[in-house]
């Protein structure tokens, strides 16, 4: 496998417990900046919708000359690891202040092969809200100080393998500030992840009976949730939306509230999509390693979700940190 220990190191820029949330706000609950806490919400609305031509052009410029003429200040923090050459990729990220807070504003994304080689971009990255309506928080989402409201993302063609430097452009009060990281970049054959079109693997996910009754044993969510079905047994019978996450010992900031979107989007999909969660360390310990199915997933991070339809393929596969829409959008492949 090519990557080892990426768990702690994914997004690991601020590393805290994870969990988002946010109050209810007063707009229709159709909205959802709605969600987001009132503070936030024109920034983040505005967010949602960025126009490339409201970012620097590249014209030829290098992407540290382009980094030069913005302007620095904020980190990047990424929400994925695995982006394959030849393919058009979504990059996940937020972006961190210098006092570790979360900076929101229309964001693009540029890329090239190294800070010295000319810039690709600007490849809009819409927001995409996190926060979930109330009934669906977690305990650990209502009661985050400095919520991640909603993550950035981009969608990058890769041509080669290799390594790739980022620059991250968000427009903050009308101008803009860059935030800069890198990625590397594999073969399609490297990755060893079931992909899009391919069978899932039939794994046995823990339920509350594999665990002598103890749910929280297999789920580290402030309530624990019921989402936890046989895979292995649920396949094949209907859609499933298999998420691999740990709510309460998620490695960064900007992991999201993936479980609890999970739970708002099954209310609304009811019986149509089987929704299973599945916890990600050994004795919910990082120190024990992964769960069994993980690693017949074939998973170095998390979170992660898989779609697969009734005929046991895979329709749809997001890594990292995902909003309510990248997750609904996945569902819908399977429908």
């Amino acid at each position: 496998m090519r990557r080892s220990g990426v768990l702690p190191a994914l997004c690991a820029l601020v590393v805290a417990a994870a969990g988002c949330g946010g109050d209810g706000g007063s707009k229709a609950p159709d909205d959802p900046v709605a969600r987001v806490p009132s503070g936030l919400q024109e920034k983040v609305r505005a967010a949602r919708a960025p126009h490339p031509s409201e970012f620097p052009a590249a014209s030829g410029k290098t992407l540290q000359a382009l980094a030069d003429q913005i302007g620095g200040g904020p980190e990047m923090g990424l929400a994925g690891s695995v982006f394959l050459a030849g393919r058009e990729n979504r990059v996940a990220f937020g972006v961190i202040d210098s006092n570790a807070g979360f900076v929101y504003g229309k964001t693009a994304l540029y890329v090239a092969r190294a800070p010295h080689a000319p810039a690709r971009g600007p490849y809009v990255a819409p927001a995409d809200v996190l926060v979930t309506d109330p009934p669906y928080r977690s305990q650990q989402a209502a009661t985050e100080a400095d919520p991640f409201a909603a993550v950035y993302a981009a969608q990058v063609p890769f041509e080669r393998p290799g390594n790739h430097s980022l620059l991250a452009v968000t427009l903050v009060g009308g101008k803009p500030v860059a935030a800069a990281s890198r990625i590397k970049v594999i073969r399609p054959a490297d990755d060893q992840i079931p992909e899009v079109g391919e069978r899932a693997p039939n794994v046995q996910t823990d339920t509350v009976a594999s665990a002598g009754g103890d749910v929280e044993a297999i789920d580290t969510r402030r309530p624990t949730s019921d989402m936890h079905g046989d895979f292995s047994k649920l396949v094949g019978t209907k859609p499933v939306a298999l998420l691999f996450a740990t709510p309460q010992l998620c490695q960064s900031r900007v992991c999201g509230p993936v479980v609890d979107e999970a739970l708002q989007l099954r209310a609304r999909y009811g019986d149509r999509i089987a929704f299973i969660h599945q916890e990600v360390y050994t004795d919910n310990d990082p120190n024990k390693g992964l769960r069994k199915p993980l690693q017949e997933f074939q998973l170095r991070s998390e979170p992660w979700l898989f779609v697969v339809g009734k005929d046991g393929r895979i329709t749809a596969r997001l890594e990292g940190s995902f909003g309510l829409a990248a997750f609904e959008r996945a569902l819908k492949t399977a429908l």
